[in-house]
């Protein structure tokens, strides 16, 4: 198993990813991707949205970063996400407690943890602070918001945060969104973006920072008449890790299909068990390992209180397993939340197949007592009287009712609010969507990506390292050399090629340093699939110019016409094609040995 210190050096070195501002000391949990990294990341990106986005004919929205303080007020973000710190008493570092209990324990889920559970486990296993070694069992554990706060505007301004998530940004937008959708459930929207963490001790590169990228999908449905499309992937297996395996002591995951586990109960929603099956596929097309993946089930003291079942995509990178993905049924919480903080209507028009004849429960508020107590707000007080008379008209049996506007809590005599209920009838009704949200954690994926292709062997007596990275996810397609540097007509046939190959729409990278072996391993290392050599010998002869073209993987070479060069590789490299190397060597001449002496 290779060490995630190899991986976060040649990542390093070869320019996938690095600490940002490292001429200023550099701030933990910041990264820059370098030009390879980028180029993985946006082909994740690109991969994502042709399968989540596209495929699945879903829209997809750019919010932004900076939202309000009401938004997160209405979300519960400003009161419940946090994570628990402890803080050295000698030195003053501050640490993840839950980190420190499953570092240094066998306990796997300390984050679902209570706090005075947390802080026994640290006194009971002498848990020491990992930067000075000084005790932490007599400190107490504390809540950090991660979120980080700004001011919009001058002065003290409008106070606002960076988002922790890009789900809000869609949330908030749903009373827009719905038109463009023609207010037809079930419709997706989907958004790729940076959401930002104040984490208290980032850690493991790319794996847990500060600044990160989401790539979220939100589908609304209607709970009651909407299903999935089960059957496109009830055949898929998949490996899972439910929660009472967990609980158990010798519980194990075990594979079997998304279908029979829905069937069975082990996966609790149709809709959830349906996203498994398609990430399960995507996951395999973008390059990670199946045998060091699983789907995890939430704990039941992990679970949203919104949620009825959660399950997390796994991948075990460095012998730990880390979360990089979330697949949650979040309900009607999300929009009923902000439907009555904002004022705004968050439902859906339902119409039905024939009128119906149904009691409602109705407000007619007295205005003019209204108007002078609220004020401005006195409109927005109305509608949310009439909200809560229809989601809970037994409010009104009190004398007095509260409702929320603008996150401010307002209270009404409920004789002012004039509740009553009138049998009417009705053509159709309005509705509070449910969401079904795979979350993924871009960063984490890219990670598992190039950790998961990372391999060691031996070619023509030297140890190399090489990235066996899916073509669709390699940084470059192709890599051309001229065998030297001192021959005019190499050098332009070289350029030809180059040419020819980018005309073809792949990334090509030119390279006439070193030798030629030192150029095979630096492509190796970052993945390019093919190199492309141009030698005196191709160019001798009575037939068509011919270039060497070198697999990464086998590091075969096979001689191929100038001619041929771009309409080969495009078509190797088109994962629609499914055209395999040996392919190539089936039609041209194979070369024996490696070309490594210029």
């Amino acid at each position: 198993m290779v060490a995630q210190e190899d991986v976060i050096e040649l990542a390093k070195r070869r320019g996938f990813f690095f600490g940002a501002n490292g001429a200023y000391g550099g701030v933990a949990g910041f990264y820059t991707y370098g030009p390879n990294g980028a180029a993985v990341k946006d082909n994740l990106e690109s991969a994502w949205r042709d399968r989540f986005t596209v495929r699945q004919g879903n829209m997809e929205i750019e919010a932004p970063t900076i939202m309000p303080e009401a938004v997160f007020e209405a979300s519960g973000h400003l009161d419940g996400f946090d994570d628990m710190l402890v803080s050295c008493p000698e030195c003053g570092e501050s640490h993840r407690a839950d980190h420190l209990i499953e570092d240094n324990t066998e306990i796997e889920e300390a984050e679902s943890l209570p706090i005075p559970e947390v802080e026994e486990l640290i006194r009971e296993h002498d848990l020491r602070c990992p930067s000075c070694d000084a005790p932490l069992g007599g400190e107490p554990v504390e809540e950090f918001n991660l979120m980080f706060e700004t001011s919009i505007g001058p002065g003290s301004g409008q106070a606002g945060y960076m988002r922790p998530e890009t789900a809000q940004g869609i949330f908030v937008e749903f009373p827009r969104l719905k038109e463009y959708a023609r207010n037809r459930l079930p419709f997706g929207v989907t958004q790729i973006g940076p959401a930002y963490r104040n984490e208290i001790s980032p850690r493991k590169g790319i794996i847990r920072v500060r600044e990160f990228t989401q790539a979220e999908l939100e589908t609304f449905i209607d709970p009651e008449e909407d299903e999935p499309p089960l059957h496109e992937v009830a055949d898929v297996e998949v490996t899972l890790y439910p929660a009472d395996e967990q609980e158990s002591e010798d519980g194990e995951a075990h594979t079997t299909t998304v279908g029979e586990a829905v069937e069975e109960g082990v996966i609790g929603s149709e809709w959830v068990g349906y996203y498994l099956g398609v990430a399960q596929e995507w996951y395999e097309r973008v390059g990670v390992d199946m045998d060091r993946f699983r789907f995890r089930q939430h704990l039941p003291g992990e679970l949203a209180h919104y949620a009825a079942d959660c399950w997390d995509a796994e991948s075990e990178v460095g012998g730990d397993w880390i979360e990089i993905t979330g697949f949650a049924y979040r309900s009607d919480y999300d929009l009923s939340k902000h439907a009555d903080h904002s004022g705004e209507s968050f439902t859906v028009f339902k119409q039905y197949d024939e009128p119906k004849t149904v009691e409602r429960a109705t407000v007619d508020p007295d205005m003019a007592t209204l108007g002078p107590e609220f004020g401005g707000d006195a409109g927005a007080v109305a509608d949310a009287l009439q909200t809560l008379a229809e989601r809970d008209p037994d409010a009104f049996d009190a004398d007095e009712v509260d409702v929320e506007v603008g996150g401010e809590t307002h209270t009404v005599d409920s004789d002012v609010a004039n509740f009553s209920v009138e049998t009417v009838t009705e053509n159709g009704e309005h509705i509070t969507p449910h969401v079904v949200e795979p979350s993924f954690g871009v960063d984490r994926i890219v990670y598992t990506v190039i950790e998961h292709a990372y391999r060691e062997d031996e070619v023509d007596g030297e140890e190399r390292t090489y990235l066996a990275l899916d073509p669709e996810m390699a940084a470059t397609d192709a890599a051309v050399f001229p065998l030297v540097s001192n021959d005019d007509r190499l050098l332009e046939l070289a350029d030809d090629v180059t040419d020819d190959l980018r005309g073809a729409g792949l990334s090509v990278e030119y390279d006439d340093s070193g030798s030629i072996g030192r150029r095979y391993r630096r492509q190796d290392e970052v993945g390019t699939p093919f190199c492309v050599t141009v030698d005196r010998d191709g160019l001798e002869g009575d037939g068509p110019d011919t270039v060497t073209v070198r697999e990464r993987d086998s590091a075969r070479q096979v001689r191929v016409p100038v001619s041929e060069v771009a309409s080969e590789l495009a078509s190797l490299l088109d994962p629609e094609d499914g055209r395999a190397f040996d392919a190539l060597s089936t039609a041209y001449d194979e070369i024996e040995t490696d070309v490594e002496t210029a």
